[in-house]
């Protein structure tokens, strides 16, 4: 009779920072991904398109992709796993994507679920609210975006429509559909 191999995995929440109401996901991570996977999880249950440069930070420590024309030193993320930065219930780390409209996210290890490899699988439980378009200028920018769109009097209305291609849904959020993608990832 075979046994069940016991698997570790991390409940995280992410929360976009200055976001109200809350943009939010909940998702489960095998407790070794690593932060190049991570980012990927990341920029998949928020919607993100990966377009812009990236960074965890844990206390004083940056961790990404070294680049020459930013050399402020930032550690490699590479090998880097998630259990190497969080271990207990609570603690959090700092993601921070596209440097120019200076997206910041908080994670939280919510949970620590001990169980088979099944429950170990990349998914997102929960979640609130449409990712803002990327290169909207940030928080500020995607407030003002929406007070554009909402407004057919706004003078910036059609400009932004346009731009969007289309009108844009604050509270849309398709978990089905960020579930039918996680599993694809490399």
């Amino acid at each position: 009779m075979s046994k069940e191999k016991v698997v570790t995995s991390y409940q995280l929440k992410i929360t976009l920072r200055g976001s109200r109401p809350p943009i939010w996901r909940r998702f489960v991570v095998p407790e070794s991904t690593t932060l190049p996977k991570l980012h990927n999880v990341i920029q998949t249950v928020m919607g993100w398109t990966d377009s812009h440069l990236h960074e965890f930070i844990v206390g004083e420590v940056s961790y990404g992709v070294p680049d020459p024309e930013w050399p402020f030193g930032t550690t490699n993320e590479a090998r880097v796993r998630i259990n190497q930065l969080l271990d207990k219930e609570k603690q959090k780390l700092l993601y921070l994507y596209d440097f120019g409209d200076g997206w910041e996210h908080a994670i939280e290890l919510e949970k620590i679920v001990v169980g088979d490899k099944d429950s170990s699988k990349l998914k997102c439980i929960a979640g609130k609210r449409a990712c803002p378009p990327e290169d909207c200028g940030g928080i500020d920018g995607y407030y003002d975006l929406l007070a554009a769109v909402k407004d057919p009097g706004h003078p910036e209305h059609e400009n932004m429509i346009e731009w969007l291609g289309g009108d844009i849904d604050p509270e849309l959020f398709d978990i089905d559909e960020v579930n039918e993608i996680l599993p694809r990832l490399k």
